[in-house]
């Protein structure tokens, strides 16, 4: 669980990448207290096997003039499950209000599931929100591009579930650890990341 409650012009970048898991839960919470408050959430997540990834965040916003802007991405490969419940509560007096919410997700197997609720909660009429969700699978053209130029379907698969999750770990602004999670993700797609070490809780 996150909790974060924001006074006036302040700024918060949250970043949750999701790489192994067996049955995670992860709950966010962040309160626009101040006005001239923002905030950035984004969140990766990458399950396959028999693996279960939640995400439940909310965003209240409290005051007036304030922004936020929410990117959840997930790849479900094998029979994981993925579910992402994102509310934006606006109050009363929040005028002025900007705020976004995207997710997106890859389900690539028939037997993976993705569930996906974002929710837009208004009682301010000056505000611009938005609010919306994709699921579908990897774009057949694209991998049949790929292999037509000698691209294994292995590798062409890698590649763009690996230019999926890219913009979601590109908005961290820390470089050493952006270089860090891109050398994971690659190594997670590519089957070599299968556990943590000394780990004995994922199957």
């Amino acid at each position: 669980n996150t909790y974060i409650r924001q006074t006036s012009r302040s700024r918060v970048r949250h970043n949750l990448i999701t790489l192994h898991n067996g049955k995670t839960r992860q709950t966010t919470r962040i309160t626009l207290a101040g006005e001239g408050a923002e905030c950035w959430i984004d969140g990766a997540v990458i399950a396959d096997k028999e693996q279960h990834v939640d995400n439940n965040t909310l965003i209240d916003h409290a005051v007036p003039g304030c922004q936020s802007h929410q990117l959840y991405k997930y790849v479900l490969d094998g029979s994981s499950v993925g579910a992402f419940a994102g509310r934006i509560l606006v109050r009363k007096d929040a005028q002025k209000t900007f705020s976004e919410e995207t997710n997106q997700n890859i389900v690539a197997t028939k037997t993976a599931r993705m569930y996906t609720q974002p929710m837009l909660e208004i009682y301010a009429d000056d505000v611009k929100c938005s609010h919306g969700s994709t699921v579908g699978q990897l774009n057949d053209k694209a991998l049949f591009y790929m292999q037509q130029r000698g691209i294994p379907l292995k590798e062409a698969r890698l590649l763009l579930q690996t230019a999926f999750i890219t913009e979601v770990v590109d908005s961290i602004p820390l470089e050493p650890l952006r270089n860090r999670l891109h050398y994971l993700i690659e190594k997670r797609f590519r089957g070599e990341l299968s556990k943590c070490e000394g780990c004995k809780l994922c199957r």
